[in-house]
């Protein structure tokens, strides 16, 4: 399953990158959804199926970077998704002006936003849980090191860091999830408005 999932990314990737009818906006971050994929997969699969084989341990400094890397990731791929639905919606709502606002400097501008707010964000979470004592019990009852699992840990008050948790959730997660809700109702809608069946059709085809 690792082996397939990285092996078809770079598959997708290459096709992407020789093919130059594929050098559009949809297609540049789509390539980046599956180079963050392979990188997703490679942070958590490796550690589950060593769980699995047997070795049941991870060293502390493994579990933070194992963390620190699958929260980003898992952040990254929320925000791509709600871009990639916006340059949908540009695509279908403003054909005319589509080249103009999606254009090769902006697209490159939201993949960095995407990727580097996804790690500061992480990387805030990520200190916050393991500026906090650790005085009990040191076995996680899960598959991988999360920020959940590694609260229940702590000797202390954590609400303070599940706030900020929250809040990081909220932003990352809740935002993008809302323009891709708007972004789709908004082309559904331009759609409805299309009156000749072909039109529809080429419409949802973009």
């Amino acid at each position: 399953f690792y082996l397939l999932t990285v092996v078809g990314n770079i598959i997708i990737i290459t096709i992407i990158q020789i093919e130059p009818r594929l050098q559009t906006p949809m297609y540049f971050f789509l390539t980046n959804l599956s180079f963050l994929d392979i990188c997703y997969t490679s942070t958590n699969v490796p550690q589950m199926l060593s769980n699995l084989m047997g070795k049941k341990t991870i060293p502390f400094s493994s579990c933070a970077t194992q963390m620190y890397f699958s929260l980003s990731f898992g952040m990254i791929e929320c925000v791509l998704l709600g871009v990639m639905a916006y340059d949908r919606y540009v695509a279908i709502c403003h054909p005319l002006h589509y080249t103009i606002i999606m254009n090769q400097s902006i697209c490159v501008q939201l993949a960095a936003i995407s990727w580097s707010s996804s790690f500061l964000s992480s990387m805030v979470i990520n200190i916050l849980t393991l500026s906090l004592p650790y005085c009990g019990p040191n076995v996680l009852n899960h598959f991988f090191c999360e920020v959940p699992s590694i609260l229940r840990l702590a000797c202390t008050d954590t609400s303070f860091t599940e706030l900020v948790v929250f809040i990081f959730s909220i932003i990352i997660v809740f935002l993008p999830f809302l323009l891709i809700v708007v972004s789709y109702a908004r082309i559904l809608l331009s759609v409805l408005r299309v009156r000749s069946a072909s039109g529809r059709h080429k419409a949802l085809s973009t």
